[in-house]
């Protein structure tokens, strides 16, 4: 499939809107409902939070370069952002998202990722927004730009073409994928997932639930599971107060290795391989009271990390993707894409301590593609937990 390529215009001034009151009469124009693509480009190589470098925005007839400086201090912008009425189109929408939540303290709403409709119209899993371009398009787009410096002033002509490509094919692209889904009656799983997706970047963005991203520790108890926990929640927000990364204040694996250990006093720390002298005599304070006020904590974590399945869960698990596979082949979805591993582990361990087919799998369109499927769902999930409570 070869789409209509779309023009991209010659880079200059009439492209740029540079003052915040430029950007709120380009909002003003466009008629509500109209679709919208949003896309950004930032530097954060030595922080914590990205740098805005440029904002693009584009509607079918109309595409702008924003200064970040007018994004600031556009009232209309935020408002626009947060409006679930007004539909927003993205494209791996997870760094955009971010940028605009710790920028400007904005949610978005009413975003679709246009990367999620191409694994649900079969384009593939993760695809990539040139190689989707090249397949759709037949257009190689350049990588010249892809690592140039956005924080710099003026922009080349290759940054400019670059930038607005990014927005110019996310238009008609989306226009054509969101018809291949009104034919595959998968709009709405569009819809939810791309909602789901925002939803749990916003959890995942928590100090206190960063202890959940880190490998490998499922393998510490649960009393070094909440030293962890304490741990990554002091470095998160000692990283964002100083907006440095994380590495550059203690790494994961430092982290870990502490928790494992849960030393009481800074000699402790002069056995851990992972932990420099300069971390320790920086920060083995902050982590002696990170571990010993985990110690003192009354409740539980609300969730500590699961460790591999075990042999009847991973029976289980066998099962259900086995179903799975078949609704998803029935419909023409991607299984990776309908229930990825972790989460369908995640949703097999709910399913056997309910008892009952979980919610990943019941609700939504999930819901409805494996509806046919249902009873042998929540047989697997009965008999299952009889079984795993007889163990």
């Amino acid at each position: 499939m070869v789409l209509k390529t779309p023009p991209i215009p010659e880079p200059g001034e009439h492209l740029w809107l540079r003052e915040p009151a430029e950007l709120d009469a380009w909002i003003a124009a466009v008629p509500d409902g109209t679709p919208v693509a949003i896309d950004s480009e930032f530097e954060r190589t030595s922080t914590f939070f990205a740098i805005p470098g440029l904002v693009q925005i584009a509607t079918e007839d109309s595409a702008r370069l924003v200064e970040p400086a007018a994004v600031e201090g556009s009232a209309a912008f935020r408002t626009w952002l947060g409006d679930p009425t007004q539909p927003k189109w993205l494209y791996a929408m997870s760094e955009d998202i971010e940028l605009f939540r710790e920028w400007l303290g904005e949610s978005v709403a009413g975003a679709l990722d246009i990367q999620i409709a191409a694994a649900l119209a079969g384009e593939g899993m993760s695809v990539g927004y040139a190689r989707l371009v090249e397949a759709l398009f037949g257009v190689a787009l350049g990588k010249e730009e892809t690592r140039s410096d956005w924080l710099r002033r003026p922009l080349s002509e290759a940054q400019q073409r670059y930038a607005l490509a990014d927005v110019l094919y996310l238009i008609p692209m989306a226009g054509y994928l969101l018809e291949r889904l009104d034919q595959l009656g998968l709009k709405t799983a569009l819809a939810e997932e791309s909602d789901r997706f925002v939803h749990d970047l916003q959890s995942q963005s928590s100090p206190e639930r960063y202890y959940l991203r880190l490998r490998g520790g499922w393998r510490l108890s649960r009393s070094q599971q909440d030293a962890l926990q304490a741990l990554c929640e002091w470095r998160e927000k000692e990283a964002r107060k100083r907006d440095k990364p994380r590495s550059r204040l203690v790494s994961d694996k430092m982290l870990l290795e502490v928790a494992g250990r849960m030393p009481t006093e800074l000699g402790h720390f002069s056995g851990l391989r992972e932990l420099n002298p300069v971390v320790v005599r920086k920060h083995g304070e902050a982590m002696l009271a990170c571990i010993e006020g985990s110690r003192q904590r009354s409740e539980p974590l609300a969730s500590y990390i699961d460790g591999p399945l075990t042999q009847r869960e991973q029976t289980v698990y066998s099962e259900v993707k086995g179903l799975v596979q078949q609704c998803c082949e029935s419909g023409s979805i991607p299984p990776e894409f309908f229930a990825p591993r972790k989460k369908l582990e995640a949703a097999v361990r709910e399913g056997i301590q309910q008892q009952s087919v979980p919610e990943l799998l019941a609700s939504g369109w999930r819901g409805e593609l494996l509806q046919r499927c249902m009873p042998d769902l929540q047989r697997i999930f009965q008999s299952s937990s009889k079984s795993t409570q007889a163990q």
